[in-house]
């Protein structure tokens, strides 16, 4: 009786150890990647805008899928009698950049705010270097000069002082409402005005007028005047008319934008190609149009995606973009740093405002101009140079989202927040 009473409370007993072990267990899982644990890989997912960060995410996939729909477009022009190139070859390029570029972004996005303004501006002023060296050492491709190094290792600096610009404009002017006698706005138009010009010598006419569109939307959330942003625009349309005129590759551009014709007509081409496709798309890899195109796989991708994907596929991506956009300034209603306000500000109207144009060009909207498609168009420079820059968004709006909540924060506004 004994011996069989110890066997029948033997596996009784048992289940209380295993199901504390299973709550042991639990309390550990919770405490090492729950709320409470405070590691800094911890504490960045919680402080991180993961939504934000799921859009990108979905935007550099539906770029991989395009790219892989583009890719054979370019490799037909660009293989020869003796030298085929593989139909992929640029998605594999792509995936490898996108490989390299993920963790780049999620490094940079793991910067204190404070360390993230530092390496913006340290690394503008070497984006700034090298933009200044491109008409001496640069690498010259399809009649422009924007390219500098060799082999792998060259580089757009444009593409990658675009982020870095708007950072550093937002640090300039954050300045000014410290200390309104310092003249940073006339140092942010010497700034501007120099990197236009850098510019227009390669020439690259889209890059110029993003850059002017960073610093007139930084300008305006800095808050300047109604009278002043009105003049401010006013310069601008008078700039475009003067670039009109004086400027040959903008003439060329407009002329063949508002008239026709051209060696290419690029615009009217990717209108058609955007088009054909209807609104479900001939499928994958069943477009014909796209052959036509002088860019399928960087500036001219938006129509691809249109003919083989469909227009409810276009309208699908730009309202990603819009979903972006709208979720940056909602991480935006409580800040109250001036420098975080104005530097998402800028990265944001360079995010926005280059897909913007890329599309516009694509529906016969803008005339050409050469700029990509964010996270979608094919360029190494160009990922590498939006994950940075989306790092550095990343990094800016993080923020504990119990802060503003506790009993035990109060603002006071002679000395800011403090504890009580």
């Amino acid at each position: 009786m004994t011996s069989s009473s110890q066997q029948d409370a033997g596996p009784a007993n048992t289940l209380p150890e295993i199901s504390g072990a299973l709550k042991k267990k639990r309390f550990q899982l919770q405490s090492r990647f729950g709320r409470s644990d405070r590691s800094p890989l911890a504490i960045w997912f919680w402080e991180l805008d993961r939504v934000l960060l799921g859009l990108i995410l979905t935007l550099v996939a539906i770029g991989l899928i395009a790219v892989a729909a583009a890719s054979p477009v370019t490799a037909l022009k660009q293989s020869t009698a003796a030298v085929t190139v593989d139909p992929l070859y640029y998605f594999y390029r792509q995936l490898g950049w996108v490989i390299v570029g993920i963790p780049v972004m999620l490094v940079v996005s793991m910067l204190p705010k404070e360390q993230a303004r530092r390496f913006a501006i340290l690394a503008a002023l070497v984006a700034f270097i090298l933009l200044f060296l491109v008409p001496v050492l640069g690498k010259s491709v399809n009649g422009a000069q924007r390219w500098i190094g060799y082999g792998f290792a060259t580089i757009q600096p444009g593409e990658f002082l675009k982020p870095l610009y708007a950072v550093t404009l937002a640090w300039l002017l954050s300045l000014r409402i410290k200390d309104p006698a310092l003249p940073v706005i006339s140092l942010s138009v010497i700034l501007t005005a120099i990197i236009a010009v850098l510019m227009m010598m390669q020439p690259n006419l889209g890059e110029t007028i993003l850059i002017c569109g960073i610093w007139f939307a930084v300008m305006t959330v800095s808050g300047l005047s109604a009278r002043l942003i009105a003049m401010i625009g006013i310069g601008g349309v008078g700039g475009l008319v003067g670039a009109y005129f004086l400027y040959p590759v903008a003439t060329q551009r407009i002329n063949a934008w508002l008239f026709g014709g051209g060696e290419f007509d690029q615009v009217m081409l990717a209108h058609k190609a955007l088009t054909g496709g209807g609104l479900l798309g001939t499928g994958p890899g069943l477009g014909t149009a796209k052959f036509k195109l002088p860019e399928a796989h960087t500036d001219y991708i938006f129509s691809v995606i249109g003919e083989e994907f469909g227009l409810l596929a276009c309208m699908a991506i730009a309202l990603v973009y819009l979903a972006i956009i709208v979720r940056v300034f909602l991480r935006l209603l409580d800040e109250e740093d001036n420098f975080i306000i104005l530097a998402v500000a800028g990265l944001t109207a360079q995010f926005g405002g280059q897909a913007l144009i890329n599309m516009a060009v694509n529906l016969q909207l803008f005339p050409s101009k050469g700029m990509t498609l964010p996270l979608i168009s094919y360029g190494g420079s160009s990922i590498l140079a939006l994950c940075i820059g989306i790092g550095l968004l990343l990094a800016f709006t993080r923020r504990n989202p119990y802060l503003d909540r506790s009993q035990y924060v109060s603002a006071w506004p002679e000395q800011g927040r403090i504890a009580v």
